[in-house]
C-alpha cells in the first residue's frame, strides 16, 4: 500500500516553501560591526590569512563541511535519462539526508552536461569551494570514467554514490549473509543482473572483500557476459567467464548469491530453488524487485532475501553508508575516499549488527525485537549508532592508509562528539523547520 499520493508528494515539495532546501547565516548580522565583520573591510583578514596560508580556507570557511552533489541527471532513481532539471528534486533530498543524518551542508549543482569532458571541466574548477563530491545518478560507463579522472586530479574526496554506496551496504549485507549461512567469501558464486554502475562496482567491491573474480557471473540487457562477445566495453570485460555459461538461469544453479540491480520479476521461484543450500538474494530493483520477498521466502523458506525497500527485512539503503563515510573523510580533510575507507565502512556496518537493538530503533520500524540472523543481516537505515560506528571507523582507515590531513588521536573521544553534534544540529534545524508549519 502506497504511503502517500501523488498529490502529497508534490503538496510536499511545493509548500510552505518551494524546495527542501535553504541557506541561513551563522553569524549575527545585526550591527554595524557584524556587517563590518562579515563582510568589508573585516573579511579581508580571513582573505589574507589564507592567501599566505591555503590549508586556512578549511578554518576561516565552512569549506570542510560542504558537499557538492553533482548531477547532470542522466540516471536519476529508477526514472532514466530525465536530464538536471528534473534530477533536481533527488538532488535536493540528497542534501537533506546529508543534513539529518551527518551534518553536513550541501549545494546541489545539476549541470547541463551530458558531455563526460565538459562535466569533468566544471567540476574540477570547483574545487576551492568544495570539500568533498558526491556524483549521483550520472549513467553508465561515463561515470566510471568522470570519477576516474576527477580522482586524479582533485585533492578532496570523489564519490560516485550509485557504484559504492551499494557496494559498500550490499557488501556489509554479504558479509554477514556468509556467516549466518557457514559460507566463506573466497568460495562463493555471484551472479549480477545489471552491469550499470551499481552492478560493476558491486562486483568490484566483493572481490576486495575476497569473492574470486571468476565465480562472478554478470548479465547486462544482452545477456551473460563473456570473452568473445560483442559490444562489451573495459569495464564490462573485467567480469567476463571465459566462455558462454548459458542463461540467467542456467547460471542460477548452485550460486550461493544473486544481486539484482536491473527490473522487475526477472527470477523465478524455480530459479531461486535451482541455487545453493539456504541462498542469498538480493534484489534491488525499486520500487518492484527481481522477485518479491514472498516469493523467495515461499521457494526456499531459509534463504536471506534483501531488497530496497523498508517494508520487508534487510533493506539495502545507500543512507545507510555515504552520511557516515563523508563525515570521517571530512573530519579528517582526507584527499580522497579509498579502498581500505570503504571495506572499513563494510566491516562497522557489518558488526553493528551483532548488537543488541535498542528499543526505540525497533518501535521506529513497529516491531517487538530485531535479532542477528536471516532476517537481520544489516542495521536498520534510522539506527542512530550507525554514525558512531561506521564514521569512527572510516576516519580510522584514512589515517592508516595515509590519506588523512588532519589525523584524530582520540577516536573514541571523536565518537562521542559525534553523537553530540547530530544531536546539537537536529536540534537546531527542528524549530527552524517547524516554524514553516505553525498553523
Amino acid at each position: 500500500m502506497a504511503l502517500f499520493t501523488r498529490e502529497e508528494a508534490l503538496e510536499y515539495h511545493r509548500v510552505p516553501r518551494r524546495g527542501k532546501l535553504e541557506v541561513i547565516p551563522t553569524k549575527p548580522c545585526a550591527t554595524q560591526k557584524d556587517l563590518s565583520l562579515a563582510y568589508s573591510p573585516g573579511v579581508a583578514e580571513a582573505c589574507n590569512a589564507i592567501v599566505e596560508q591555503r590549508d586556512l580556507v578549511n578554518q576561516y570557511t565552512g569549506r570542510s563541511n560542504l558537499v557538492a552533489v553533482v548531477s547532470n541527471g542522466t540516471a536519476v532513481l529508477g526514472l532514466g535519462n530525465i536530464g538536471p532539471y528534473a534530477g533536481k528534486p533527488v538532488m535536493e533530498g540528497k542534501g537533506v539526508l546529508f543534513k539529518v543524518f551527518a551534518d553536513i551542508d550541501v549545494y546541489d549543482i545539476c549541470l547541463d552536461a551530458p558531455n563526460p569532458g565538459q562535466l569533468i571541466s566544471i567540476v574540477e574548477a570547483m574545487e576551492p569551494t568544495f570539500g568533498g563530491i558526491n556524483l549521483e545518478d550520472i549513467k553508465a560507463p561515463e561515470c566510471f570514467a568522470i570519477e576516474d579522472a576527477l580522482k586524479a586530479v582533485m585533492k578532496i574526496p570523489v564519490f560516485h554514490d550509485d557504484q559504492h554506496g551499494t557496494a559498500i551496504i550490499s557488501g556489509a549485507a554479504l558479509i554477514n549473509a556468509c556467516e549466518v549461512t557457514g559460507r566463506k567469501l573466497e568460495d562463493v558464486r555471484v551472479v549480477i543482473v545489471g552491469a550499470g554502475a551499481a552492478g560493476i562496482a558491486c562486483g568490484h567491491f566483493y572481490v576486495d572483500l575476497g569473492v574470486r573474480r571468476e565465480n562472478i557471473c554478470m548479465f547486462d540487457s544482452r545477456g551473460l557476459i563473456y570473452e568473445g562477445r560483442a559490444n562489451v566495453d573495459r569495464y564490462k570485460k573485467f567480469f567476463a567467464q571465459k566462455e558462454n555459461l548459458g542463461t540467467l538461469a542456467d547460471c542460477m544453479k548452485g550460486a550461493d548469491l544473486f544481486l539484482g540491480l536491473s527490473k522487475a520479476n526477472l527470477v523465478t521461484k524455480d530459479m531461486v530453488k535451482s541455487m545453493a543450500p539456504n541462498p542469498i538474494l538480493f534484489a534491488m530493483a525499486n520500487p518492484v524487485p527481481e522477485i518479491s520477498y514472498e516469493d523467495a521466502k515461499e521457494a526456499v523458506p531459509s534463504c536471506i532475501m534483501g531488497t530496497g525497500r523498508s517494508d520487508y527485512p534487510n533493506q539495502i539503503n545507500n543512507v545507510s553508508g555515504f552520511p557516515y563515510i563523508f563525515r570521517g573523510a571530512l573530519d579528517v580533510e582526507a584527499t580522497e575516499i579509498n579502498d581500505a575507507m570503504k571495506i572499513a565502512a563494510a566491516y562497522a556496518l557489518a558488526a553493528l549488527a551483532k548488537e543488541p537493538v535498542p528499543q526505540d530503533v525497533c518501535a521506529a520500524y513497529g516491531v517487538e525485537k530485531l535479532e542477528y540472523g536471516p532476517d537481520y543481516i544489516l542495521p536498520k537505515p534510522l539506527d542512530p549508532r550507525i554514525l558512531t560506528w561506521v564514521t569512527p571507523a572510516v576516519a580510522k582507515a584514512a589515517m592508516e592508509s595515509g590519506v588523512a590531513t588532519r589525523p584524530i588521536e582520540d577516536l573514541e573521544a571523536y565518537a562521542a562528539s559525534l553523537k553530540e553534534r547530530i544531536e546539537a544540529s537536529q536540534a537546531r534545524v527542528k524549530p527552524f523547520v517547524d516554524d514553516y508549519y505553525k498553523g
